[in-house]
């Protein structure tokens, strides 16, 4: 019963680690770019766009395609740095508890 108690200390402390990390990591941002810096997304740590900037060379109404694509290619970008800042944070805090037992985590 003992091993178990402790076990569910670890769990808690864990539970508790991951909830200050995924707070920390909402409170940095990252930026996403595409077209060799023309597009710039900048996304928080849960992935929320906070702002899009658009160098005014590409504000040509006849290549409106191109620019739609280099923002979705700049928010994909943002996102996946997101995602690994996260994921870099989460294994930090794991240390040498992988395997939990065959748990699958989300991260």
């Amino acid at each position: 019963m003992q091993n178990f108690s402790k076990m569910m200390k670890q769990a808690q402390k864990l539970q508790s680690d991951m909830a200050s990390v995924q707070e920390k990591v909402a409170q940095q941002h990252v930026e996403g770019t595409s077209g060799a810096g023309l597009v710039k997304v900048v996304l928080n740590g849960k992935g929320d766009v906070i702002s899009v900037s658009l160098d005014p060379s590409l504000l040509n109404p006849e290549e409106a395609d191109v620019l739609e694509d280099l923002i979705v290619a700049a928010f994909s970008d943002g996102k996946r740095k997101s995602e690994a800042m996260m994921a870099t944070e989460m294994e930090k805090i794991m240390g040498g508890m992988k395997g939990l037992g065959g748990l699958s985590l989300p991260f």
